[in-house]
């Protein structure tokens, strides 16, 4: 059997071209490894989503995401693609429970984390993170956030209501928008810090120890967790070598897309990701009617 359409990733591009499809009564597959939203759930405020004048959480949003899809009972497996291929032409996904093949595949992954130039020893692994979700309800804790980009300076945002935030930015440029800057300076719980790079992570019993260079002295910084916000790039690491030569001739002939944070580069917004799975949406309902795009 073959699919009508597959959607790998349920963040605002694969659910916004989810309700797109049903909307046209095209039933698509799903597949989410983890949670409904994606990166959006560790956003502190969303503020620039017309219609919410006064902004939105990461969380509140994904909670009105979840309702919408509950709603319009969009098939939602959690499942994590870990192979596509191409038989004949045609897509096949394949997961850790299922294989499936599909003539329209809509590729919405996202992003993983670009990893630090440091090693980071593994009696310390439970202390470093990519992302703040797993972090948000705790307190009272001294947190290092390195980077030096919106995603960096939000999740000291995020962070800082119930704990000590210090950021580590290992140059003088600030690549985060004004207003996040602004907002950081202004708050009692951040410390920022430019010109400050690890060299090293040492464990210190249940807390780590930064080990820094600032302006060419040496530092160390005591914390209880660390979050690289160093940079992202596109999660794509399920598509095979068969797949990777025919992507091209896919998409030209409207059998492939990739949509949202996958293929946007720093243009990483849930305004552009949605926009994106509308629009993947819509020419898959021209293509499966005989309309040429």
């Amino acid at each position: 059997m073959i699919e009508d359409a597959v959607i790998i990733g349920a963040g605002p591009a694969g659910a916004a071209a989810a309700i797109q499809l049903l909307h046209y009564g095209i039933h698509p597959i799903i597949f989410e490894k983890d949670k409904v939203g994606g990166l959006i759930k560790n956003a502190n405020l969303i503020e620039n989503y017309p219609g919410f004048t006064n902004g939105i959480s990461g969380r509140d949003f994904i909670k009105l995401l979840e309702g919408h899809l509950e709603r319009i009972s969009a098939n939602i497996v959690f499942d994590e693609v870990l192979e596509v291929n191409i038989e004949n032409g045609i897509s096949v996904v394949r997961t850790e429970r299922t294989s499936l093949y599909t003539k329209y595949l809509v590729i919405g992954s996202g992003t993983k984390p670009k990893s630090p130039t440091i090693g980071i020893p593994y009696n310390v692994m439970n202390k470093v993170f990519y992302e703040i979700y797993p972090l948000i309800d705790i307190k009272n804790k001294k947190i290092a956030i390195v980077g030096s980009g919106d995603a960096a300076f939000d999740y000291s945002l995020t962070l800082e209501k119930q704990n000590q935030i210090i950021i580590l930015n290992r140059s003088e440029k600030i690549k985060c928008r004004p207003i996040l800057f602004e907002r950081v300076s202004h708050s009692i719980n951040i410390i920022y810090k430019p010109n400050s790079e690890i060299t090293e992570i040492i464990k210190n019993g249940d807390s780590i120890i930064l080990e820094c260079r600032n302006n060419g002295r040496e530092s160390e910084i005591y914390v209880d967790y660390v979050v690289f916000a160093i940079g992202r790039e596109p999660q794509l690491s399920f598509l095979s070598s068969e797949m990777k030569p025919h992507i091209s001739e896919l998409e030209l002939d409207g059998n492939l897309y990739f949509i949202g944070d996958v293929k946007n580069s720093i243009f990483r917004q849930a305004t552009i990701s949605i926009g994106d799975g509308v629009l993947a949406a819509m020419k898959i309902h021209r293509k499966l009617k005989g309309e040429y795009l």
